[in-house]
């Protein structure tokens, strides 16, 4: 499983001092099916918790989400900021999530090249 950023998130993740281990928990959570909101199109949300807080009232991420594959991680807000996304947010995530879930190896490298996406280690390198 590979676990990328996109470049909106990874500055969301410094501002907020979240670990790369948190973000990992969150994508194997949804690996053994423990995922908080299904949003369709290949976006689901998680919750992760504040530090030295649980998840309930800390933050809400949306991932571009392929089981086995690929986890994108889109955006991100703190439960205290804002309720949700609204409709037109989540169309558009659902419009990106597809072509970061759609983009081939060559497409990947290609953006982690020019800064787009980050990828976070994850011990497991290969792609299925």
């Amino acid at each position: 499983m590979r676990i990328f950023l996109t470049k909106p998130f990874a500055r969301f993740v410094r501002r907020e001092r979240i670990a790369d281990r948190q973000l990992r928990e969150s994508v194997e959570r949804a690996e053994r099916g423990l995922i908080d909101a299904d949003l369709g199109a290949g976006v689901i949300k998680q919750r992760l918790a504040r530090q030295g807080q649980g998840r309930s009232g800390g933050y809400r991420v949306l991932i571009a989400w392929r089981k086995t594959a690929r986890a994108v991680f889109l955006f991100g807000f703190a439960k205290s900021a804002r309720g949700n996304i609204d409709e037109d947010e989540l169309a558009t995530a659902r419009e990106i999530a597809q072509i970061w879930l759609d983009a081939d190896r060559r497409a990947l490298a290609r953006a982690l090249a020019d800064g787009i996406i980050l990828e976070i280690a994850n011990g497991d390198e290969e792609e299925s």
